[in-house]
């Protein structure tokens, strides 16, 4: 009983790396399944034979989508230092001065709201940009690979699946609280 009113105090540092780890965690056990699920999609006429260890790209559009709705899980000064952490922390595993990690995820964004314009549905612009970043374009029936347009059942499909990689907040808030 007392586990439910009782929550965990977790520092902004600690919530980083809880995030951080987490979405890792589920992008390495889960990206093999989602090349699977593309590969055997019935949108494509061949197969795109993604490799289950190519998660490069689906890695930055899924941290870029879950970065994007810090904003609405916290108060605007509470996202912004959540956020700076995480980009430190992101370009160290990255390799990268923080800036250009920076610069690279503001590429993204830039990118995936043009493939999702006008729309702002943040799930439908990372289904767009695994299609994009994937190339996918071309394993598709002639109609949609003329256009250079995703298929928009696939895109449906891949929407449905994508949930699973948003962060829940919600629950992590039934567990935790800020100091």
């Amino acid at each position: 009983m007392f586990g439910t009113i009782i929550k965990k105090k977790v520092s902004d540092d600690k919530l980083a790396n809880v995030f951080i780890n987490g979405l890792f965690t589920t992008i390495d056990n889960g990206f093999p399944v989602i090349a699977e699920i593309i590969n055997d999609d019935p949108a494509f006429v061949k197969s795109p034979n993604l490799r289950p260890n190519d998660n490069y790209e689906f890695s930055l559009i899924v941290l870029f989508g879950n970065l994007s709705f810090l904003e609405s899980a916290f108060d605007p000064h509470q996202a912004d230092r959540i956020e700076t952490l995480v980009y430190e922390k992101l370009a160290k595993a990255y390799d990268m001065p923080v800036y250009d990690f920076k610069k690279m995820m503001k590429d993204y964004k830039t990118h995936l709201c043009r493939l999702n314009h006008p729309s702002r549905n943040m799930i439908y612009a990372m289904s767009k940009g695994v299609f994009d970043k994937y190339l996918l374009y071309n394993f598709q029936d002639e109609y949609f690979k003329r256009m250079q347009a995703p298929n928009p059942l696939f895109l449906k499909r891949m929407d449905e699946v994508l949930e699973n990689f948003v962060w829940d907040w919600d629950v992590f808030f039934k567990k935790y609280r800020l100091d």
